[in-house]
């Protein structure tokens, strides 16, 4: 078909046609008032009854202990064994203020896993602090009360008798307890004691009756989990050690409290660790102070014995210049015999204590040395802490197990090591003095054998006056252990509920509101193979041109135009007539007649209905105008004329030897221009007749006496007649009826087209509705 030709309906617009695509969905206006008014109406429920909840907020320091002087790790200062000992990375001590442990004891603190909520109201809410009363619990059985859980029976309702006593009443049982308040009441799975509140407004209401409270309690586990898992924490900036924690909850006061004792947990855990490495190395230094003390006394007593037996008075003044130059030997003598002292001693109290922690710095300078005690010490006390909520048996206590004992091995190895060095060290030392001993032989025996005593009193009292020192510096740390967190801001709420927000929750439901049909709309549209508008035609076809539009015919209406009455159905038959002319103006000569085949895929698409209405239209312009029923099998077009004679037409035609072509030619009372030649009696064989060579001869005679010849043929996806006779067509009006010619049909007629079966086809869409109408109708047509 010709690219230039006259066409109403296929002309692509220069983008996108906003408003096109607008009333696409405005038909649909209904469904989207009656989304937004549904889920805008369940916002206002779920506002109406939706739990509020609230933030809590605390900021805490993280205390660099390196800077700390009331620690244990700077009151031994001067040791080697602290130097190694650095502070916990920021990201574990994260991990710390979240563990569920650490808010597990917060919940077990405050009761926190017993809710209080009203009775005998229509929405009973929750009671914090304000309850009527409120229990104490003795001991709980947390096996049990999960069982209790699961059987629903962890409730129970507490209504006041009188001052005295209240009635106990256990949900989903048949128990009922009269307790006096102040006796304990035993339960299967805990025992609390009954309180009630201090103060009178909450324990009556507003008619002056006493209030009940019901009491839920839940697992200390699970209710840590809860609040866990709207816990949050994180620096306040990378660069700090300041931690904000963030805690979400129906209660702001509650998420204060919880929020304050997780601080408080959290130092009361790190000064309990601080404290058991004092009182470790406390037991260590009494321990040697003890040894040291009774040594120190048996040198004393042999230094007195020595010289009551040799009369000896002051030695020290006279060989003073002679041992002037071993002073330097002497005081390295000291100080590695106190290293080897203590590396002994550090080496019998491992083989004693195998997986006890380790004395903090006593004087040994060996840096590798003291890293391997410390990283000891800091899995012993990873391992205790594990075996508070685990057994020997627990991957992670074995795991740190092989660990202690492996570094246990690499420190007993080390001290060892150390201590054969010292021993070297000493002989050698031992040799020089034997040097310089030769110099001053003329010095008497007994100077030489009081100096040995001397000297191992020196050493005794040296060590006993350093480990004294220690010991004090040690009792100050354990008496002012210091909070690892300092408190920067406690627990405040911040203003005004997180949740649910009025406008997020009412602007959401308006977009659901608005999506939801949307959505059907589109997935209808997604799902529906059948041809609805002009613009579903367009784009299942390129090379065929869509012709014109039929409107949806109400029952009321009538189905045959009166060209005299401006209506729906006319004006789209003008435009359908139009639109033809102009088709045919460019592919035959202006002064030739004008042969219409009207064709459709399947039986019902409108062909005789357009075939008629179309006739009439261009018989209203002063054509001469025959409609010739051409479907032979399923004969239409006498519907629309009831007095004519229906058994004489096409069939009886191609048929009869006798009468002559304008003997089955009939008048109709639609136009005085408009003829009809029927379709006849249906034959045995139509495909025959209709390769019969009068048929060429009829079509020639008929366009000597008409300006337009209109076939209404058969459906030809059902049968090939129309294929037949298609090529006396100047023009193929192919009907697709909207809302039941799917879409794929168009593609089967462009190859119809191409294929040659079908010649110069346009595209007509029939039964279109007003809301998918490409015209709009917007005009009020009348008489």
């Amino acid at each position: 078909m010709d690219k230039e030709n006259y066409d109403f309906y296929n002309e692509e617009p220069e983008g996108i046609e906003f408003k096109a695509i607008l009333d696409r969905y405005v038909n649909y206006w209904p469904w989207f008032a009656i989304g937004v008014g549904v889920f805008l109406f369940l916002g206002v429920i779920y506002l109406s009854f939706a739990k509020s909840t609230y933030q809590a907020v605390a900021t805490i320091i993280i205390a660099d202990e390196k800077s700390k002087g009331a620690s244990v790790g700077a009151g031994f200062a001067d040791l080697s064994m602290f130097s190694g000992l650095s502070t916990s990375s920021i990201e574990n001590e994260l991990g710390l203020l979240r563990s569920k442990r650490l808010m597990y004891n917060a919940v077990k603190a405050l009761n926190s896993n017993v809710k209080y909520v009203e009775t005998d109201v229509l929405f009973p809410k929750e009671y914090y602090k304000n309850s009527p009363y409120k229990i104490r619990t003795a001991s709980l059985d947390a096996n049990l009360l999960n069982k209790a859980v699961k059987l629903e029976v962890n409730k129970f309702v507490i209504n006041h008798l009188n001052e005295k006593e209240v009635e106990i009443v256990i949900e989903n049982s048949d128990t009922v307890i009269n307790n006096t308040i102040g006796e304990i009441v035993d339960l299967e799975f805990i025992k609390f004691f009954v309180e009630p509140n201090e103060n009178m407004d909450f324990r009556v209401d507003d008619d002056g009756d006493f209030k009940s409270v019901e009491v839920a309690i839940f697992g200390i586990e699970g209710t840590a989990s809860s609040l866990n898992a709207r816990l949050n924490a994180g620096l306040v900036d990378k660069n700090s050690t300041m931690i904000q924690l963030a805690l979400v909850d129906e209660f702001p006061q509650k998420a204060e409290d919880v929020l304050n004792q997780l601080i408080f947990e959290y130092n009361q855990e790190a000064i309990e660790d601080k404290d058991l490495i004092a009182r470790n190395t406390a037991f260590f230094i009494d321990e040697r102070l003890a040894i040291i003390n009774s040594e120190l006394d048996s040198v004393e007593t042999g230094k007195e014995q020595f010289k009551e037996s040799n009369l000896l008075t002051n030695i020290e003044t006279e060989s003073q210049l002679i041992v002037q130059n071993v002073s330097d030997y002497n005081n390295e003598q000291q100080r590695i015999g106190t290293e080897l002292e203590l590396t002994s001693a550090l080496i019998k109290h491992l083989r004693n204590n195998k997986a006890s922690l380790l004395p903090a710095n006593i004087g040994i300078d060996d840096s590798g040395l003291s890293g391997l005690i410390a990283e000891f010490n800091s899995n012993v006390l990873e391992r205790n802490r594990l075996l508070k909520s685990a057994s020997e048996q627990n991957p992670l206590v074995v795991g740190l197990n092989n660990q202690i004992e492996q570094i246990r091995d690499n420190v007993m190895e080390s001290l060892i090591g150390m201590r054969s060095s010292l021993r070297i060290k000493k002989n050698n030392l031992d040799r020089q003095s034997g040097v310089l001993a030769s110099q001053i032989s003329d010095v008497p025996a007994q100077e030489r054998a009081y100096r040995g005593i001397e000297r191992q009193q020196n050493i005794k009292e040296a060590l006993y006056l350093f480990l004294l020192q220690k010991r004090e510096e040690n009792s100050l740390s354990l008496a002012a252990s210091a909070p690892k967190a300092k408190i920067v801001d406690e627990a405040y709420a911040l203003g005004g509920r997180i949740s649910p927000k009025p406008k997020l929750i009412l602007m959401g439901a308006l977009l659901l509101g608005l999506a939801l049909p949307f959505l059907i709309i589109n997935v209808i549209s997604f799902l529906n193979d059948k041809l609805l508008t002009s613009d579903d035609v367009k784009k299942q076809t390129k090379d065929l041109t869509l012709l014109g539009e039929l409107p949806h015919i109400l029952q009321k209406e009538s189905s045959v135009i009166d060209p005299d009455i401006r209506t729906h159905l006319s004006e789209s038959f003008n435009i359908l007539a139009t639109g033809v002319q102009h088709y045919l103006e460019k592919n035959n000569s202006a002064n030739s007649s004008k042969c219409i085949f009207i064709a459709s895929s399947l039986k019902g698409e409108g062909k005789t209905f357009t075939s008629v209405n179309l006739g009439i239209t261009l018989a209203s312009e002063g054509n001469r105008v025959i409609v010739i029923g051409g479907d032979l099998r399923n004969p239409q077009l006498q519907r629309y004329q009831k007095n004519g004679d229906h058994k004489n037409g096409l069939s009886t035609y191609l048929n009869d030897t006798i009468l002559i072509l304008q003997d089955y030619i009939q008048n109709t009372d639609l136009h005085n221009n408009l003829k009809f030649m029927y379709t006849g009696s249906i034959p045995n064989n139509p495909i025959q007749l209709l390769k019969n060579s009068k048929v060429s001869m009829m079509f020639a005679e008929l366009k000597n006496d008409f300006d337009y010849i209109i076939v209404d043929t058969a459906p030809v996806l059902q049968l090939a007649d129309t294929f037949v006779i298609s090529k006396y067509a100047d023009l193929t009006l192919y009907m697709l009826r909207a809302s039941e010619t799917k879409k794929s049909f168009v593609g089967l007629v462009e190859e119809m087209e191409k294929s040659g079966k079908l010649k110069n086809v346009g595209l007509v869409l029939n039964d279109v509705k007003l809301k998918d109408s490409s015209y709009g109708y917007g005009y009020d047509y009348g008489s």
